[in-house]
């Protein structure tokens, strides 16, 4: 394929119908070009309203695969959505609509719980999932495995310590993450939390996974793996599936977040509350 070849261009494409939707319009078919939009990896919120946001997304979208920058989707826009190669590493609408199945709850509750509890993204760049590393469990990690850590205390306090802290923030935690697992490997991995739900390593085989290193390896390749092991710690916890089947938010929160959750403004249950709300309102 020459330089100037798109993935496209060996298919013919023949418009339909004259559809167009653009800014001001809304509804069921502006929210389904906002998920088409979502699922190819454009940040987008999905709202059903084609507000200005929607219009400047649609216009990079056009710019990224060679059409007219008018903003506007029309058959030839749509049937780029429609054709446009999904990200395998982005959650998809799908992938809820599983998890809500798994759980025996509505997808509108998956969503307040993906909306409010996870982090936004699950990878820093396209190699590195999120994560937060913790050198307070890699003490824990150490001893559990039979390691005195008292010696890499006083060496590497930033790496493992009996306190929380150390934290240098986003793509950055991986250099601290690597620096342990030269330390031991297992610990490292087992001492950061992973992926859109911030799952700790240490709970893989409380999970069902095989070790530590499958738990890891499926993080790093998808969303989709994120979820299914939010939906696996859900399962784990009777006192949280419950809370979860019956929507009492309150408790969910106090399970999944601790004591603390109230002292957020505005709370989490109250934000969980209104997200599925909103979501119950669009999803069928």
């Amino acid at each position: 394929m020459s330089e100037t070849q798109h993935w496209f261009d060996d298919v013919d494409f023949i418009p339909e119908q004259d559809v167009m939707l653009e800014r001001g319009d809304s509804g069921k078919p502006v929210e389904s070009i906002q998920r088409q939009l979502k699922e190819a990896g454009y940040d987008i919120t999905i709202d059903g309203v084609f507000g200005p946001g929607t219009e400047r997304t649609i216009k990079q979208f056009q710019k990224d695969v060679g059409l007219v920058q008018d903003g506007r989707v029309g058959p030839k826009t749509q049937w780029r959505l429609d054709n446009h190669p999904k990200d395998p590493k982005v959650l998809s609408q799908e992938d809820l609509q599983d998890a809500a199945a798994m759980l025996d709850v509505s997808v509108a509750s998956v969503m307040a719980v993906n909306a409010v509890e996870s982090r936004g993204s699950g990878f820093f760049t396209e190699d590195k999932p999120t994560i937060l590393y913790e050198r307070h469990i890699m003490f824990r990690r150490l001893k559990h495995h039979g390691i005195d850590p008292r010696p890499y205390v006083d060496q590497y306090p930033n790496i493992v310590n009996t306190r929380t802290g150390g934290y240098r923030g986003g793509v950055a935690e991986h250099q601290r993450l690597n620096a342990a697992c030269q330390l031991h490997e297992e610990s490292g991995l087992e001492s950061a939390s992973w992926g859109l739900f911030q799952i700790m390593g240490f709970h893989w085989e409380h999970l069902g996974y095989q070790s530590v290193n499958q738990f890891v390896g499926l993080m790093k390749e998808s969303e989709r793996h994120h979820l299914l092991a939010f939906v696996k710690f859900i399962r784990a916890d009777q006192r949280l599936h419950e809370a979860l089947k019956e929507r009492n938010w309150a408790r969910f929160a106090r399970i999944y977040n601790g004591p603390a959750y109230a002292k957020h403004n505005p709370p989490y249950d109250t934000r969980l509350a209104r997200a599925f709300d909103k979501y119950s309102q669009s999803v069928a």
